[in-house]
């Protein structure tokens, strides 16, 4: 009777421990998620910054290049992407560690099951490589025929796109805000097209129209790369590290920038630029400092722009992008003296109102997940006391 009596307080001490062990868990639990949340935040508040600033500064620096008597489009396009040595440190540093002893083997074997193989990961770096050199390239022609104002007004219709390639790639919902952002952008860039003959001083009209189709159609193709990247993410290279961003980063502008020298040669532009640099307004510095700085923001600003993809989405990815809108037109009337009409200063508003539907749909979202991750966290907790 002892042994037994001794059995039932040993066992009641046991679950008595069990208790408080996973009372201090689920305590524990809220607090660990807060801090976790945080530092997400953190990280991509810190995205946000590369995004806006290297894209600002590098479409500000695209414009002086043919402003100042740059006149090379192969070139404009292959500083878009010849900037990822810079990435070389970040690169070596977020690779993955080796790790020795059997805890080693075993994660070698989980890995091996999940990883891509090599061929898919040099298909997928190639494909992306070819794309963002006809976007780049479609970008500068619309950089060196369009007002910068106007080219950036234009940029804003790739959130109409990335919400089409969403909704068919990346299972992204329509909602009535979405669908308010959508039409007010269009409304923008249709004002713009008929805004032509106020921009077209100095610049034939045949120009104007291939620089307007050739802004509309990078937008698009840069949509479609976003929302190929973040599937890419989800369904083939499934890794949450910041390696893989930097690999979907450093592989495919390497290609680009092979691409983009190629099309340098073939089109016989690289004997133009020594004459270029000599005749370049600010001087032959200026010039290599302008290609040099360019090159520099453009992959801070795609850093930024993949690591929202990685962390959110390619949609809020694309939103924050074009966040940069209302102040590179002011920029640009500052700067270059570009002209802001009525028609302009309307397409603008309208952007903006398009982009703030975005961000509150996005605030909706975020909100409507906190509650049920929230709610979530509530019911394991009561269903642990339960079981217990």
């Amino acid at each position: 009777m002892e042994i037994v009596q001794e059995r039932r307080l040993q066992t009641t001490d046991d679950k008595k421990d069990q208790i408080s062990q996973r009372d201090t868990a689920v305590s524990q639990q809220p607090q660990n998620l807060g801090l976790r949340d945080y530092k997400r935040w953190l990280i991509v508040s810190l995205y946000i910054v590369f995004l806006l600033v290297g894209q600002t500064a590098a479409t500000l620096l695209g414009r002086l290049y043919f402003d100042e008597g740059g006149n090379s489009k192969w070139m404009a396009t292959f500083v878009q992407s010849a900037g990822f040595p810079v990435l070389l440190p970040l690169f070596f540093y977020f690779q993955p560690r080796t790790q020795s002893s059997t805890k080693s083997n075993i994660l070698n074997n989980v890995s091996s099951k999940t990883k891509p193989k090599l061929s898919t990961l040099v298909f997928l770096y190639l494909a992306f490589g070819l794309i963002l050199t006809g976007d780049n390239l479609m970008y500068s022609y619309g950089l060196v025929y369009l007002p910068v104002s106007t080219y950036s007004l234009l940029c804003a219709t790739q959130l109409a796109f990335n919400a089409l390639f969403s909704f068919f790639l990346n299972s992204q919902k329509f909602t009535p805000l979405i669908f308010n952002s959508l039409v007010l952008l269009t409304i923008s860039a249709s004002l713009i097209a008929i805004n032509a003959d106020s921009d077209t001083t100095g610049l034939s009209r045949g120009k104007y129209i291939i620089g307007y189709l050739c802004t509309v159609g990078a937008s698009a193709t840069y949509s479609l790369y976003l929302s190929l990247i973040q599937l890419s993410f989800e369904k083939v290279i499934k890794a949450e590290t910041f390696s893989s961003v930097l690999n979907m980063q450093f592989y495919p502008s390497f290609v680009a920038t092979c691409n983009c020298v190629v099309g340098l040669f073939a089109s016989g532009e690289w004997k133009t630029l020594n004459t270029e640099m000599k005749e370049y307004q600010k001087g032959g510095v200026s010039y290599v400092m302008t290609l040099v700085w360019t090159a520099v923001t453009w992959q801070i600003s795609s850093i930024g722009m993949l690591g929202l993809i990685f962390e959110v989405s390619s949609l809020f990815s694309n939103v924050i992008g074009t966040l940069a809108l209302p102040v590179v037109p002011i920029l640009a009337f500052v700067f270059f003296h570009d002209k802001l009409n009525g028609v302009k200063v309307v397409a603008l508003l309208l952007a903006i109102w398009g982009f703030l539907s975005y961000i509150y749909q996005h605030y909706l979202d975020d909100k409507k997940a906190k509650k049920a991750a929230k709610r979530e966290s509530v019911e394991v907790s009561n269903g642990r006391v339960e079981i217990c």
